[in-house]
């Protein structure tokens, strides 16, 4: 039979990009007091946080996955991409969530079409995918040309196909904390946190940015209760976007024991803003033009340059988690984090 919806959001699971099957152990994040386990990252020493054994765990773990599926008898699960215009960034990562699919035996298809696609044409497809039973899974590449509205079109996917988890129903079941889909970068932050042990329950945690598929759902993510249907972080969560007065970002942050930064503004945090112990996550993109080479170069929101040390980034296959050491220090930064594939 074909991958259902809560056969293709247990596989979209082990990427990340799901709540915790029914039944499943709750990581540290979910924990309470008495569950939880000593963190993984000793004060005052160097940390190593490996994103390359991380993307390789998940991957295995999403291969397994794939595999015993197939074995009970069901279909290949399948990916269908709608890819509008010429975007080079668009293009290069629908190129990059074909390749991960297909490295975990997931079938997946690409529609493109041009930028001067009209709005209705785009339902006409979402709708004949929505109707298709071989197809397991949406995707429309955002950002859309001017003239079609992007919600409009998310909204055109069955919630239960639609993996970005744009669809309001899946947004809406996110601030439930039920079961949905969960969009991409949140989902990456998520399991991010559950995989490396940051503790969540009872901490104090600021996200700057406030967009309702980035810096809206790891919000939702980290304050919900860790005993509901999509466990959450138990987290004190403060939502500060580009318009907070800097000084007033600056005292939240120097409360904060987790800081997520996605306001897109380059060196939006700066050292003095966090305190000992703090852990930031940086998922800001902006392009910048280096001024020592003059080519555009990717950047976070985090000055990770005045920082005393220098992270060391490599690219992965399934999802591009940095990995960098830190010398002896009680803070822990993680450099920007590239929206993941396939969630």
């Amino acid at each position: 039979m074909a991958l259902g919806v809560r056969g293709f959001s247990w596989l979209r699971g082990l990427l990340g990009g799901s709540a915790t099957p029914s039944g499943a152990l709750r990581g540290v994040a979910g924990r309470g007091p008495e569950e939880r386990r000593e963190s993984i990252f000793p004060r005052h020493e160097a940390i190593i946080i490996s994103g390359t054994e991380m993307a390789k765990q998940i991957q295995k773990e999403v291969q397994q996955g794939v595999e015993a599926w197939l074995t009970l008898g069901n279909e290949r699960p399948h990916l269908s991409i709608v890819l509008v215009g010429d975007n080079p960034a668009s293009h290069t990562y629908v190129r990059n969530k074909i390749r991960a699919a297909s490295a975990v035996g997931i079938c997946s298809e690409l529609i493109l079409k041009p930028k001067e696609v009209s709005q209705e044409e785009l339902l006409d497809i979402t709708d004949q995918l929505n109707m298709d039973p071989k197809v397991s899974g949406i995707l429309v590449q955002l950002p859309l040309p001017d003239h079609v509205d992007e919600r409009t079109v998310c909204n055109g996917i069955a919630p239960g196909k639609d993996v970005d988890g744009f669809h309001v129903v899946n947004m809406g079941r996110l601030c439930l904390d039920q079961h949905s889909f969960i969009p991409a970068t949140a989902s990456a932050v998520w399991e991010i946190i559950k995989r490396t042990g940051i503790e969540t329950f009872g901490k104090n945690v600021v996200v700057a940015g406030r967009s309702k598929n980035v810096g809206l759902p790891i919000a939702m993510l980290l304050h919900t209760d860790g005993d509901h249907e999509r466990p959450g972080g138990d987290a004190t969560v403060t939502i500060a976007h580009r318009y907070t007065p800097r000084e007033r970002l600056k005292t939240q942050t120097r409360l904060a024991d987790i800081i997520v930064v996605a306001a897109g503004i380059p060196k939006l945090i700066t050292p003095d803003m966090v305190k000992e112990d703090a852990v930031v996550i940086d998922v800001g993109i902006n392009y910048i033009c280096d001024p020592m080479t003059g080519k555009t170069k990717l950047v976070g929101d985090v000055d990770f340059e005045a920082l005393p040390f220098t992270p060391m980034c490599q690219p992965l296959v399934l999802r591009r988690f940095p990995e960098f050491k830190l010398p002896s220090t009680s803070r822990t930064f993680l450099p920007p984090l590239p929206q993941c594939l396939l969630c």
